[in-house]
C-alpha cells in the first residue's frame, strides 16, 4: 500500500474497503506470499468473500501457510 502512496492502517481491525484495499491488492499480496514461501497457495473463492478486515487477511494467510 505504501508503494501506491496509501497509508497503512493503524491496526488489524481496519475495514479493507475503508482503507482502499481492493481485490487486486489481495492478489498482489498472495503472489508475494507465494514467492516468500516458494509454494503456490491453495485457496477458494468462498473463503475470500469472508475477508473484511486487515486481521482477516492476516488470519487467512496464516491458515494458508499452515495448510
Amino acid at each position: 500500500m505504501t508503494a501506491q502512496g496509501r497509508a497503512l492502517p493503524a491496526d488489524d481491525t481496519a475495514d479493507l474497503r475503508d482503507i482502499g484495499f481492493r481485490s487486486l491488492d489481495f492478489s498482489e499480496l498472495a503472489l508475494r506470499v507465494e514467492d516468500e514461501l516458494g509454494d503456490e497457495l491453495n485457496f477458494d473463492a468462498p473463503g475470500l468473500r469472508r475477508i473484511a478486515t486487515v486481521g482477516d487477511v492476516l488470519d487467512f494467510i496464516e491458515q494458508l501457510q499452515s495448510a
